[in-house]
């Protein structure tokens, strides 16, 4: 077979992906699940991330556009039909130099001046646009300590005396300040409304921030492949007011189960909470979060029993209904 008749061959095979090109947009929205969540924030951190998002790419097309452009129009004015006139005694053009070496120049201190003040602007381990003149009720930060297990996400709150499962409560328009830690692999903490993703991780503590303007229930979840339960590895972050706040702390200080260390050994263990149902403990031990990321130091892991794997496979041959709606299934594993 000749080189070109490869080429046809070649030709002929991605003919049909080529027609999908413009279906691309609406395949990446299946990625959030929704609609475009990055583009609504609800807080300065995310406010501020896109607002540099944006910068960044009129930046890019203000260089990927004219240079198109200029390659098209050098084509069409060159082309060989044309017989464009040729100058082999060419050697610079001063023009053509400051053009060259002049706009590349003012594009890069122009993005080296927006990274620097987007760096520090949401900088996770003191985010500047989170700087707010001291109010009564909201001077002081609300300190949470996050830890993500197989397939879970703990929310302590050491202040207030209280722990949530997969759901976050904040008041809007207090800081809010985590640390965070893994008990399994790496994981990433995301919630695009109110704040930047952050690695999660074993053994090591990591810092977020964020502050949310209004009242609202927004969504978090893992952004990062960690097994079996990833899919469900979401948490639903409500926005209250101070009275909302002060009701949940009642609520979750009323629960029965007070979250020792061997109680979160027990909740550690891989589980898989399908329908997403939060869950609440009392009395956390004090320290709680220095002890876990000791243990991990210490290679203190919690191993996925085979089982459960075994038992999705079955179910994934059956069609179960958990696969097609994660957020809408009922029912847990563990």
């Amino acid at each position: 077979m000749s080189l070109c008749d490869e080429a046809r061959l070649k030709e002929r095979r991605f003919r049909p992906w080529r027609r999908l090109a413009p279906l691309t947009p609406l395949l990446l929205t299946g990625c959030s699940g929704g609609p475009f969540r990055v583009f609504d924030p609800k807080g300065p951190v995310a406010r501020a991330s896109l607002n540099f998002t944006i910068i960044d790419v009129v930046v890019m097309a203000f260089i990927i556009v004219p240079t198109a452009c200029f390659i098209l129009w050098c084509i069409w004015r060159y082309r060989r039909s044309r017989a464009a006139a040729y100058s082999p005694g060419f050697s610079h053009s001063l023009k053509l130099e400051a053009v060259m070496w002049g706009i590349p120049i003012v594009v890069v201190a122009g993005l080296a001046y927006a990274s620097y003040n987007g760096t520090f602007a949401v900088d996770p381990y003191g985010p500047h646009v989170l700087r707010m003149p001291a109010r009564a009720g909201r001077s002081h930060p609300l300190k949470i300590d996050v830890v993500a297990t197989d397939w879970q996400w703990l929310f302590i709150y050491p202040k207030q005396h209280v722990a949530s499962v997969d759901r976050l409560v904040v008041p809007a328009g207090r800081n809010v300040e985590f640390r965070l830690t893994s008990t399994s692999v790496v994981n990433d903490f995301f919630i695009p409304q109110l704040t930047d993703m952050i690695d999660v991780m074993p053994g090591m503590r990591t810092k977020d921030a964020m502050r949310a303007n209004g009242q609202g229930r927004y969504e978090g979840f893992a952004a990062n492949f960690s097994g079996a339960g990833f899919s469900w590895m979401r948490f639903a972050t409500d926005v209250v007011g101070k009275r909302g706040f002060a009701k949940f702390v009642r609520h979750a200080a009323a629960a029965p189960a007070a979250l020792t260390y061997a109680t979160f050994e027990r909740f550690a263990r891989p589980t898989i909470n399908l329908d997403q149902r939060p869950r609440y403990f009392s009395a956390p031990a004090p320290h709680l979060f220095r002890r876990i990321v000791e243990a991990s130091r210490n290679g203190k892991t919690y191993p996925v029993p085979p089982r459960l794997t075994e038992a999705m496979a079955r179910d994934l041959r059956a069609g179960a209904s958990y696969f097609s709606h994660p957020a809408a299934s009922r029912g847990t594993s563990g």
